[in-house]
């Protein structure tokens, strides 16, 4: 089972801060295109929450990216 302390899912939250950060975005903006507060945006950077699918295709349709461009291929 995957966690998130392993290496992959901590070069997949890497991909998901640069991304925002590529963007030219701040964590509030994001949040409050996704309905959330900051905190939630924050957690799931840091790996404190996971983030799910269908989370990560609401975070790639606001980064403009493919949610491929987010994980590796085996």
């Amino acid at each position: 089972m995957t966690t998130t302390y392993t290496s992959e899912y901590q070069r997949f939250l890497a991909r998901l801060k640069a991304a925002r950060k590529e963007s030219g975005l701040t964590q509030a903006k994001v949040a409050k295109m996704l309905g959330h507060p900051q905190s939630f945006v924050a957690k799931c950077e840091s790996g404190e929450r996971r983030v799910d699918v269908i989370e990560l295709q609401a975070f790639a349709r606001i980064y403009k990216k493919r949610v491929t461009d987010f994980v590796e291929e085996s």
